[in-house]
């Protein structure tokens, strides 16, 4: 039986293309959002889930690092996937043509440069491959979609101007989540550990939970706070950090973050992909 990876979006959509790249032995599976592609993994509908976390020129995608720590999910693995927007229109459209295009609040400002040279309005879509296909259904020539050249070939567009983007690097990192953990991996490029933690209500506390990280010699890649609950006082941190728990100084320093915190949970211990050492 074909395993199944869940991403948000339709079929075309960036999130299919990591899936395509990173796991191409399994089906793709499409959602509406990110819960419901993280539900599909939990209810076995999907036996892995590709979410996007971030990308180079826009940076966070909104709200995914409060949803992970909820999930029950784990992170087994990472994606760079190097996003190449390209505006899709008719068969029978031309550049000159166009004056609205349409894609996901993430992808607008990656080719706001593009769009504004060649005065094309940005318009909003839940996603790119739906915009790919809903530009396909339709018979306006004047509108096209910002989405992949794998939206393109599904949907018979044609590509009016390939790789619009502004930042010739853009680039976005995907996790790969599971039901189960798997800490028997070790990766070619080292490994990484992601865990969320709240720190103790006292002085300098997070300076102090930090120190054992440096003193120890881990280190830290990313370092993210946002609010829990709406409170402004309740602050959770998202970090990602080199190595392994099993190596030692990883050890010391979990341990030492552990004595200034009142919560730590550990996400995920996963292979660091190759992209990361690329200058």
């Amino acid at each position: 039986m074909t395993q199944k990876i869940a991403f948000q979006g339709e079929l075309g959509a960036y999130g299919h293309e990591a899936c395509a790249a990173a796991r191409p032995d399994f089906e793709p599976f499409p959602c509406r959002t990110f819960e419901d592609a993280i539900e599909a993994v939990r209810k076995g509908d999907a036996d892995l889930g590709m979410i996007a976390v971030e990308n180079s020129t826009y940076g966070r995608v909104a709200d995914v690092h409060s949803l992970l720590p909820e999930s029950g999910l784990h992170i087994v693995d990472e994606t760079f996937v190097r996003v190449h927007v390209n505006l899709l229109g008719k068969k029978n459209a031309t550049l000159d043509d166009i004056t609205d295009a349409y894609g996901h609040p993430v992808i607008l400002p990656q080719c706001a440069g593009f769009l504004r040279q060649q005065n094309i309005h940005g318009h909003t879509s839940t996603d790119n491959a739906r915009a790919a296909r809903e530009v396909s259904e339709g018979d306006d020539k004047t509108v096209a979609a910002l989405a992949s050249e794998l939206a393109a070939d599904i949907y018979d567009l044609k590509v009016l101007a390939r790789h619009i983007e502004d930042h010739d690097r853009n680039t976005t990192r995907f996790l790969i989540m599971s039901r189960e953990p798997d800490y028997r991996k070790r990766g070619k490029h080292g490994m990484m550990t992601s865990f969320v933690f709240r720190v103790r209500n006292i002085p300098a506390a997070l300076y102090k939970a930090m120190g054992g990280f440096a003193t120890n010699g881990v280190n830290m890649t990313k370092l993210e706070s946002y609010m829990v609950d709406g409170h402004f006082t309740a602050t959770q941190f998202y970090a990602e950090i080199e190595g392994h728990p099993d190596d030692r100084n990883v050890q010391l320093a979990l341990e030492e973050l552990n004595y200034f915190t009142d919560k730590l949970h550990v996400m995920g211990v996963y292979p660091a992909a190759a992209r990361r050492h690329e200058k």
